[in-house]
């Protein structure tokens, strides 16, 4: 599931900076992504989260959503979460819209995304995205 959001990311954007918020433990798509050449910065309010990431040689910052430190986030080509939490979402959204930055978020099955994300189905991953064309 993991590789294969970074597949997608990676056929929308040929490089740049991808942002994962929320990574927790599971770095696959991190560092999927890293080895398909992006700037890859993982998020994570917990410090063992990221002090993790680092010994796996990512970029990673302690940040908290609900607060998010914006030059932290402002160069990105493009934010994800994968399986946030339905208070995060709200929050995710606003940041994206604030930095004028696509979000994709990969929630589990029986979460609800904000309405105005729109659905797409990568190779069975569902996918809800929000892209600045539809500010």
């Amino acid at each position: 599931m993991y590789e294969k959001l970074a597949e997608y990311l990676a056929q929308k954007f040929k490089k740049g900076k991808i942002i994962e918020i929320g990574v927790g433990f599971n770095f696959k798509a991190a560092l999927k992504l890293k080895e398909l050449g992006f700037d890859v910065l993982v998020v994570d309010w917990n410090p063992k989260a990221i002090e993790r990431a680092k010994e796996l040689k990512l970029n990673a910052v302690v940040d908290d959503i609900f607060s998010p430190q914006l030059e932290i986030y402002n160069d990105a080509n493009a934010i994800y979460s994968i399986r946030p939490t339905p208070e995060m979402m709200p929050h995710l959204l606003k940041l994206a819209r604030i930095i004028k930055t696509p979000l994709y978020i990969v929630p589990f099955s029986t979460d609800a995304v904000p309405k105005c994300m729109k659905l797409e189905n990568y190779k069975g991953l569902v996918i809800y995205k929000w892209e600045t064309k539809d500010i």
